[in-house]
């Protein structure tokens, strides 16, 4: 009886880690869509020609898009290794 409830620990445990990974990586492709919602924001203030001054918020869009991408892609890393080391707990 004891022996089953220590491999259930242990599924649960595993379970729970990989929950975890699956988590980290819907984070990352947030990220990065959200990185493409800029870029097309970005290009579509540059295509209206009427309006100057727009063209500023069309290259605002396009260094967030940028840096969402990068932080993203830090964030997933870094999370990614603290994962394969076991040290997970301390994120």
């Amino acid at each position: 009886m004891e022996n089953d409830l220590e491999r259930e620990l242990i599924i649960r445990d595993y379970l729970a880690r990989q929950r975890t990974t699956l988590a980290n990586n819907r984070t990352l492709l947030s990220f990065i869509r959200t990185s493409l919602y800029f870029l097309v924001s970005g290009t579509a203030l540059f295509e209206v020609k009427e309006l100057d001054h727009v063209r500023d918020l069309g290259y605002l869009a396009f260094g967030l898009s940028l840096v969402f991408l990068i932080v993203g892609f830090i964030s997933y890393f870094r999370i990614r290794e603290k994962l394969k080391k076991g040290n997970y707990l301390k994120m």
